[in-house]
């Protein structure tokens, strides 16, 4: 679907990357990740790694976080695709199950540590919304509303509170750990999320509809 297309890197004006270059600089961010942390990476280390200098990488990222998601982004997306499916229900079902698992290993790591990162450099947090939450919700958005029109979902239906209610708990978990990500909670989720999203708004319902 048009809104699931990958968006463009973020990248600062000069000329034409290379190719060859541009792979080299992500191969190394996945390898200093696999034994590191967000933190601990540099942008330094990154170029040593890539063999390429510094002003390579800053000029087509404006800083290291942009990396990392850049690194990681067709992965996580193609992890976590939003399926073709009978119903708007079952496809939320099956993307919501797919994103914890797919964060229950190193990419929630990752995301984890991007997010605490970003709570100092709030830089680094827009450049994760822009890269990546904005494009995810906007697909998911669109599913909902697919629902909202078939008579699956409640035409009063806050959609972006709705997204918040099926996916909040996703990063809940991962950033407090107080329970795992775990095959259980991948099914239970969803199950729960879309109960209070289907027609026929009672109880708890009501609180996600628009006002």
């Amino acid at each position: 679907m048009e809104s699931e297309s990958s968006p463009q890197p973020t990248r600062q004006p000069g000329r034409p990357r290379s190719e060859k270059s541009r792979r080299a600089i992500l191969a190394a961010t996945q390898r200093l990740l696999e034994s590191g942390t967000v933190r601990e990476l540099s942008i330094e280390g990154i170029a040593r790694e890539a063999g390429v200098g510094k002003t390579t990488i800053y000029r087509w990222w404006p800083n290291k976080a942009a990396v990392v998601i850049d690194a990681f982004f067709d992965k996580v997306v193609a992890a976590t695709s939003f399926p073709e499916a009978e119903t708007a229900a079952e496809t939320l079902a099956l993307q919501a199950a797919s994103l914890v698992e797919a964060l229950s290993g190193p990419y929630g790591r990752i995301v984890a540590e991007i997010i605490a990162e970003g709570q100092s450099d709030p830089s680094i947090l827009e450049t994760y919304r822009e890269t990546f939450l904005f494009h995810r919700r906007a697909a998911a958005r669109e599913i909902i509303e697919r629902g909202i029109a078939e008579g699956e979902f409640d035409s009063d239906l806050d959609v972006e509170l709705a997204m918040d209610l099926l996916y909040g708990p996703v990063y809940f978990r991962l950033l407090l750990g107080h329970a795992p990500l775990d095959d259980s909670f991948a099914r239970a989720l969803p199950d729960l999320g879309l109960k209070i999203l289907r027609k026929a708004p009672t109880g708890l319902a009501r609180l996600f509809r628009r006002r």
